[in-house]
């Protein structure tokens, strides 16, 4: 398969990048997409990168190729990486022993040889004895951002095959609307000619010649279609200059045989994604931060040093100090109290995000199975019709039954028809994207969707 032995030069090609272990959302996307999605963070990885990308563009655009050039190029996913990063320095930062501080006092008597001097060296004890749970919380951070990281990219794959998608669509369209204007600007030349022996009237003229001038606009208005979704799909693949000049080839594929089941896709959902798998994470971090607000609430300050002094008659003292805050008129109460009403935002957050994804599963699942059945009308009945009028017009035609108008009107009508399927197979394939989104980047677990080979043959 074409997408195999993409990511199998890619994997080998990609190698030295590899230095580091993956993090989890380069697994998570790898798992559900089939695709690499790098962190890099060097200029020699940018550079491999680079040369991978390069390698993709010498060949037509497929829609996996698409997603792995977006996953190492989009330098807004480079950005959103960088949330881990960020993210990993906070539990470095947990785990850090405080600094301990030092202060350190000389006084100039007068009337005295000697100067006193005075030193402490002194450590904040509590926050050694919070790093445990600090640790936890800041590792359930690190966590979450990963899932959210892993999250947006699944997105942004989702709009590269959308807009993938968008363009192979305009890309029929307007070869269809080029090959009919062809033969309407021939029947056009034929239509003159009959008009100035007086075989058709004025009324008839008129007609073939505004059907022509409509089909220039059409053409018209589907080539600056197709540019604007050349661009929309150039932001997404982070592509400039000479790299814009891809090609996509072959028609937008029939909608497929179904290939997964539409069964239990909302507890799959619940089960694969990311955010919501962030959003617990996050949860669980408030929790603990609650827990670990209370636990240290009586005891907010204690230091722990050794101090000296040297008095004036050159008398040296040492010993341990401790220092600690009297919880007697602030006992937590305003941090306990913004604790448990972040614990609750979070938990509604979490039970709003559940709700709304099951909701997104039952809407997507709904329109795709709609759109496959108007898209096998379309392709079984509806077009052939179409198809099979244009012809015996055209026979009629041939034999001075009909005229050149009648036979345009029925070409329109086949290009009204075909035009419906077009934008019906490009809206499936816009809400299958969706869909693998709203359901975790994958409807089948066990493989990737991208890899289907049932389709329907049209």
């Amino acid at each position: 398969m074409k997408s195999v032995a993409i990511l199998t030069v890619l994997a080998l090609a990609s190698a030295p990048l590899r230095a580091e272990k993956p993090n989890r959302a380069e697994n998570e996307v790898r798992e559900r997409t089939g695709a690499d999605a790098l962190w890099l963070r060097d200029a020699k990885a940018r550079e491999q990168a680079a040369a991978i990308v390069a390698k993709l563009l010498k060949k037509p655009l497929t829609v996996s190729s698409a997603v792995q050039i977006a996953l190492l190029n989009n330098r807004n996913l480079q950005a959103t990486f960088e949330e881990i990063g960020i993210a990993r320095a906070d539990v470095i930062e947990a785990v850090t022993l405080p600094n301990p501080s030092v202060e350190f006092e000389v006084q100039f008597p007068v009337g005295s040889q000697l100067n006193r001097y005075a030193w402490l060296v002194a450590q904040e004890f509590v926050q050694i004895l919070m790093i445990p749970l600090k640790k936890r919380i800041s590792e359930e951070q690190l966590e979450a951002a990963e899932m959210r990281v892993a999250a947006e990219i699944l997105e942004t794959v989702a709009n590269v095959k959308k807009s993938y998608f968008d363009v192979q669509a305009d890309q029929q369209l307007l070869s269809r609307l080029k090959t009919i204007q062809d033969t309407t600007s021939t029947s056009l030349d034929l239509g003159q000619k009959q008009y100035e022996a007086g075989n058709i009237t004025d009324l008839a003229l008129l007609q073939m010649q505004a059907t022509y001038n409509d089909g220039r606009l059409e053409i018209a208005q589907a080539a600056t279609d197709l540019q604007e979704h050349r661009e929309d799909l150039n932001a997404l693949l982070g592509l400039w200059g000479p790299q814009t000049a891809w090609k996509i080839n072959g028609d937008i594929l029939p909608a497929p045989v179904s290939d997964f089941s539409t069964e239990h896709l909302e507890s799959l959902a619940v089960a694969q994604r990311l955010d919501l798998r962030a959003s617990y994470r996050e949860l669980t971090s408030v929790i603990s931060a609650l827990g670990l607000t209370k636990t240290f609430r009586w005891v907010p300050v204690l230091d722990m040093g050794f101090s000296g002094e040297r008095d004036i008659d050159g008398a040296l003292n040492m010993g341990p100090q401790f220092r600690l805050e009297l919880p007697i008129f602030n006992q937590g109460q305003a941090r306990i109290a913004r604790g448990q009403s972040e614990l609750r935002r979070a938990e509604s957050r979490f039970e709003a995000l559940a709700v709304g994804i099951r909701s997104d599963v039952r809407k997507f699942r709904d329109k795709l199975a709609s759109l496959s059945e108007m898209a096998t009308f379309y392709h079984d009945q509806a077009l052939p019709a179409r198809i099979r009028i244009v012809n015996k017009s055209l026979l009629e035609y041939n034999a001075m039954q009909i005229g050149p108008y009648q036979l345009f009107m029925a070409k329109a009508d086949e290009l009204k028809v075909e035009r419906g399927y077009i934008e019906t197979l490009r809206e499936y394939w816009a809400t299958r994207a969706e869909l693998e989104r709203t359901v975790g980047g994958t409807l089948n677990p066990r493989k990737s969707s991208s890899d289907d080979k049932t389709t329907r043959k049209p």
